[in-house]
């Protein structure tokens, strides 16, 4: 039998040959890293040959769950997708919430690698039956809105869930995005585009095997307790009535709010998209994934105005900075509508609104020509469309800022990491986030530390070693939330005494802080030895020159120190143990 909370197996497709066969997940291999990225990191090394085609049909994409995937933890709701990147050329994952992770998890799968090209369009349905192919010719072109209830309804199995891609995933724009249940997304790295280049319109996924557990009343009383003790707090209040939203006046105040194009660090007039103004001029209920009481999700629809009766699960607050801040559109009823422009053709709100900046700026620069301007909803809306359909300017967009700025020769003036656009925290502002774009191993990346919030609300240390030690604690607890899928906004209320906690009561394994440290870590430099394996360098590690001479603030106050962020970036390698150059020993 194999480690509880898991089924110990593999499924891999091959969609060329329309093909599908189990392999055996050895203890040892789940052990290693649990579900997640952990598992997912050691698949794709293992799996993917050496300098691999992001695009190209021996590229794998892989689906996986966590231990604590269908049970009661509220948590618990998330999935992951991986493959290398053709974004940054790296080793890519996303997440998404909803509803997809039960039936995902009892199709009796850790893992779901798909291989290959077909020549036809095509959808799956992956089951505990195994897998069945199916002509998608007739959905190729249509929407994710479409795509995704028409799959479903010729699956016609009660409670099957599905992931489809937009006219960007099959356009094989590089930031395009994979939607379940119509508004959620596993949004960042171009899952989308991976998914696309193997002729995949959608997936279902249903299934009936549970897992067996190692303690699971204790998992239930686990999950009962966590509802009993954190339903009503503060927090949980803040996130059901505004969500996400919430944030802009946070980092707006704060000036770490980005705004035209990462010339600003607030934007004038934010408060016309601001989580107030949001319940002022639309209708908002709270939303929720699969068994959370947080219900994050705002089910949003437009009172009144041009896009009256417009319904949209959002926007969340990366999609009002890089909508909204990066371009210059300071009414929130009008993100919504581009939010639901990206939606439906399946593009990446946070590298969609940056490339839609850069746009704008390289026009204003006379390298493009026919680009709107800061604040014009339309034309940024049709710049979407060109994008996704890889028509005129569109093209030369569709593959990121690294690319796009390349051929115009706006290298300097990019920002991005590693090829992906940052999310919506200034550096120059939250000198931590310079350390966690700088080292993300995915490009720019929030998520991969969450380090703002301790920047945000004063709690970071001032010195920038302690800072950099402080900051491996945050990156390893993130890292090994997701190895078991848990969504961000509950690591408070759970930490490192619950995560030990649910890895018991689920898989039997017992581990202290040192222990899930230390797999943590592990996890860490097993991707980073990927990466240096597929091109990058500690050349890399780095942020985009402009925000190291182009200050923020009322003031101009705001830098990011060179000498500092190198400083940093040694002392983070030499935490993990790796050598000058950011080679694991």
């Amino acid at each position: 039998m194999s480690l509880y909370g898991f089924h110990g197996k593999l499924l891999r497709i091959d969609v060329s040959r329309r093909e599908f066969a189990e392999e055996e997940i050895s203890d040892e291999v789940l052990r290693s890293g649990l579900g997640g990225k952990g598992l997912a990191s050691a698949l794709l090394t293992e799996y993917l040959e050496p300098g691999v085609d992001p695009l190209g049909p021996k590229n794998g994409l892989l689906f996986v769950t966590g231990p604590a995937a269908d049970t009661p933890i509220p948590a618990a709701s998330r999935f992951g997708v991986f493959a290398k990147s053709p974004l940054t050329g790296l080793f890519g994952e996303s997440y998404s919430g909803g509803h997809v992770a039960r039936p995902m998890k009892r199709t009796g799968y850790d893992a779901i690698m798909i291989q290959g090209k077909s020549e036809e369009p095509i959808y799956l349905h992956v089951s505990d039956n195994g897998v069945e192919f199916a002509d998608a010719g007739d959905l190729w072109g249509q929407e994710t809105d479409v795509t995704e209830e028409a799959i479903l309804e010729r699956v016609g199995v009660p409670g099957a869930q599905a992931l489809v891609i937009g006219p960007a995933g099959e356009n094989l724009v590089a930031f395009a995005c994979i939607k379940n249940n119509r508004w959620r997304s596993a949004g960042r790295n171009g899952m989308g585009a991976v998914m696309g280049s193997k002729g995949i319109k959608g997936i279902a996924f249903s299934g009936d095997t549970e897992t067996e557990l190692a303690d699971p009343e204790g998992v239930r009383q686990y999950a009962r307790d966590m509802v009993a003790r954190y339903r009503d707090t503060n927090r949980t209040e803040v996130m059901r009535k505004y969500g996400t939203p919430y944030m802009v006046k946070v980092t707006n105040t704060a000036h770490a709010f980005p705004s035209k194009y990462w010339s600003l660090g607030s934007l004038p007039n934010w408060e016309g998209i601001s989580a107030e103004e949001m319940h002022r001029v639309m209708d908002v209920r709270p939303k929720a994934c699969r068994g959370c009481f947080m219900a994050c999700g705002k089910l949003s629809t437009v009172k009144s105005g041009r896009h009256q009766g417009l319904t949209i699960e959002g926007p969340e607050y990366e999609t009002i900075y890089a909508l909204g801040g990066i371009c210059c559109v300071d009414r929130i009823e009008e993100v919504a509508y581009l939010n639901d422009v990206c939606d439906r053709l399946g593009l990446d709100t946070i590298s969609g609104g940056n490339m839609a900046a850069f746009a704008i700026e390289a026009g204003r620069m006379g390298r493009l020509e026919g680009m709107p301007d800061y604040g014009d909803v339309d034309g940024i809306a049709d710049l979407f469309r060109a994008m996704a359909a890889r028509e005129g300017t569109g093209d030369i967009l569709a593959d990121g800022v690294r690319v796009a700025s390349r051929a115009l020769d706006l290298e300097d003036f990019a920002v991005h990491v590693k090829g992906q656009e940052p999310a919506g925290y200034d550096p120059r502002t939250l000198q931590g986030m310079s350390l966690g774009y700088a080292v993300s191993s995915r490009g720019a990346c929030h998520l991969r530390s969450s380090y703002y919030m301790e920047e945000l609300n004063d709690r970071a240390p001032e010195d920038p070693m302690e800072k950099t030690g402080d900051f491996v604690v945050f990156e390893s607890r993130n890292a090994l939330e997701d190895c078991l899928i848990l969504c961000r906004f509950y690591q408070q209320f759970i930490g490192w005494e619950g995560m030990g906690k649910i890895i018991e009561k689920t898989t039997g394994l017992q581990m202290d802080e040192t222990g899930m440290m230390e797999l943590a870590r592990g996890v860490t430099t097993r991707i980073r030895t990927f990466n240096l394996r597929e091109g990058m360098t500690s050349k890399d590690d780095i942020i985009p020159p402009r925000l190291f001479s182009e200050p923020v603030g009322p003031e101009g106050q705001y830098i990011v120190d060179r000498e500092q962020l190198d400083a940093m970036i040694s002392e983070y390698y030499r935490i993990h143990g790796w050598d000058e150059a950011g080679i694991p020993g």
